[in-house]
């Protein structure tokens, strides 16, 4: 067979090569014939059964530990669902299986779920894994799970079930190809925090055989199959060389002649930073607030917010860290925040938009940052999500600065304010880039949808160009301009963002050493050339190509 090429989203910026394993296949679903048994029978075969799946994906979580635990912890809440036991019930009183009940109320939910589209349709596929679990512990088999061929291989599954995900061998597991999914899937979230090479959203990934070898190259989101010698070589070798960065002693970002280039990290909890300082962050360039808000059916008090944050800003004595206060909407709905529906929540009632509509709570945030940083020594930064006209950037910095709060900006995320930039940053104190918003909204593509992946590509010379506005309206009006976007973790690119006018960098912590290393190997005027060769192309491929080739000159 000749070799071919895969394209899907890479999660990661490794390389592995190995022998693929399929995902066994799901258990067929059950029969609608009646039941033998009475209804209060099959009602107490379910109970049990979904109670023991419920606990042992608590169990699972709490041997994963970190973001494993949480999504765990959450199927283990949907299993016990109320609204989903009523469900089953109903059709258990109509005299139906206990399997066939679970199967037929837990896919009437999931595609409710899929319908809403964004982080709830992502979350279908997890609902899925529960029903299969709850159906083989009724039927008295094993639950399906990751194959074990006896020696290590790249799995190759439609998606990966969460509790498969925490607990994967990755003595064993080289990397991992999905066809379905997308870039925060849960199977993207908990590859990324446990550094698994992998590639969701591989369509064609359904036509890989087993044993048959590839490599699996997340970086450029390709699966090559049938690899050459050379190419089998080359992908070894690259694996070495982040090995090394990987051990590398740990410096300030900068490049070869000695810019700095400050490497942040990107955290969603208090939790991570330990970890990030071990890393090499030299602060925080993006802290999440939506982890008070969302598992919250109303929002967090004053003193429940400024708990959190003095938790983090101790962790950064003297280091910058900048906090987007909430962003919900979209994907992140919040009852307490927007109830009403919306035919397409990306471009509805979200970010900034949503919290003027509920003024009480940017207050409230803005007093428990204030707070917070009055008890700390970190540098501390505010930004407003998704500011799309100079009017809602001045509002935001006008009612930081009455609450106190020293540095204020805003993120990056509409074209339209990457078009005015030079007239926000007069006013806005930094500017902070989210490519992964701003390459949904200047392609048109949602970032969360798999059919549309290909376009999710920050890459592309549309988005290059909005960068570049951002970086030069910086420059002008001396204000800083950072990436807190994906597209910081891609070594190369991040060279070209650079380029492009970004002063510094923010990523997964995972990330930051390739990053480093890859910085280390351009001066500034290179980076110039190089994001230069990228703006001259026609696409995203193109762009990355010509990039790659100016690097190596």
């Amino acid at each position: 067979m000749t070799m071919t090429e895969l394209r899907g989203v890479g999660i990661g910026l490794g390389v592995a090569q190995g022998p693929v394993a399929r995902m066994a296949e799901p258990a067929p679903a059950p029969s609608d014939a009646p039941s033998a048994l009475t209804a209060g029978e099959e009602t107490a075969r379910v109970t049990d059964a979904v109670t023991a799946v419920a606990r042992e994906l608590e169990e699972r979580g709490a041997a994963a530990g970190g973001a494993a635990q949480e999504v765990l912890e959450a199927q283990a809440m949907m299993a016990e669902d109320p609204t989903l036991a009523d469900e089953v019930n109903t059709r258990l009183a109509q005299g139906k299986t206990g399997e066939w009940a679970v199967f037929d109320a837990f896919a009437s939910f999931r595609n409710q779920l899929s319908a809403m589209g964004g982080y709830l349709g992502e979350r279908a596929a997890d609902l899925d894994d529960v029903a299969q679990r709850v159906i083989a512990r009724l039927r008295g088999v094993a639950a399906p799970g990751v194959p074990d061929p006896g020696y290590p291989f790249v799995l190759v599954a439609k998606d990966l079930a969460p509790a498969d995900t925490a607990l994967l061998d990755l003595d064993k597991v080289l990397a991992l190809i999905t066809t379905d999914g997308g870039p925060t899937s849960h199977t993207a979230i908990l590859a990324r925090e446990k550094s698994i090479v992998a590639i969701v959203g591989a369509t064609g990934a359904t036509g890989l055989r087993e044993g048959e070898m590839v490599i699996v190259d997340a970086a450029a989101g390709v699966v090559t199959t049938e690899p050459t010698t050379e190419e089998l070589d080359r992908a070894q070798n690259r694996a070495a060389d982040r090995a090394a960065a990987a051990s590398a002693p740990i410096t300030d970002g900068a490049l070869a002649d000695g810019t700095p280039v400050p490497l942040l990290a990107n955290l969603g909890n208090p939790e991570g930073a330990a970890e990030a300082v071990a890393l090499g962050a030299e602060g925080v360039g993006l802290f999440r607030t939506e982890f008070l808000f969302l598992s919250s059916s109303q929002a967090p008090t004053i003193e429940q917010q400024r708990e959190s944050y003095t938790k983090l800003l101790s962790a950064f004595p003297g280091k910058k860290v900048v906090v987007r206060v909430l962003d919900a909407g979209a994907d992140k709905p919040l009852a307490f925040l927007n109830d009403a529906h919306e035919e397409n929540p990306a471009l509805g009632l979200r970010g900034i938009r949503a919290l003027r509509a509920s003024e009480d709570i940017l207050r409230e945030q803005l007093t428990a940052l204030a707070e917070a940083d009055a008890a700390t020594e970190a540098d501390l930064w505010v930004m407003a999500p998704m500011v799309a006209t100079v009017e809602e950037s001045r509002y935001f910095v006008d009612i930081a600065r009455d609450y106190g709060i020293k540095t204020a900006g805003v993120m990056v995320e509409v074209p339209s304010s990457a078009l005015l930039a030079d007239r926000i940053l007069a006013d806005a104190d930094f500017a902070s880039i989210g490519t992964n918003d701003l390459t949904q909204y200047t392609l048109a593509a949602d970032r969360l949808l798999g059919s549309v992946a290909t376009f999710q590509d920050p890459w592309h010379p549309a988005v290059l160009r909005l960068i570049r506005e951002v970086g030069e309206a910086g420059r002008i009006n001396g204000k800083p301009v950072g990436i807190c976007g994906e597209a910081a973790a891609d070594p190369l690119l991040a060279v070209v963002l650079v380029g492009l006018g970004a002063t510094s960098l923010s990523m997964a912590p995972t990330a930051i050493a390739d990053v480093r290393a890859t910085l280390l190997e351009h001066t500034i005027d290179q980076a110039r050339a190089i994001a230069d060769a990228a703006l001259a192309a026609d696409g995203a491929a193109s762009a990355r190509f010509a990039a790659q080739q100016a690097a190596n000159r």
